[in-house]
């Protein structure tokens, strides 16, 4: 059952699933996200920014969205 899969799983499948319906790509849209990645890899391999765990992302998130 989809129950059974890890949360990371279900989004992957959610993902793959919304993905599937999507038959036109937006060329311009799929160049804008490349080069979106590009830059924060980039920013990451230099230090610039750091990543912090998931859940700490996902506390600090709701902190925000709860207005604490």
């Amino acid at each position: 059952m989809v129950e059974d899969l890890s949360a990371e799983a279900r989004a992957a499948l959610a993902d793959s699933l919304l993905e599937s319906l999507d038959e036109t790509v937006d060329q311009s849209a799929e160049q804008g996200w490349r080069a979106e990645i590009s830059r924060r890899i980039g920013e990451l391999d230099t230090g610039k920014v750091k990543a912090v765990p998931w859940e700490t992302a996902r506390s600090q998130i709701s902190a925000i969205l709860n207005g604490r």
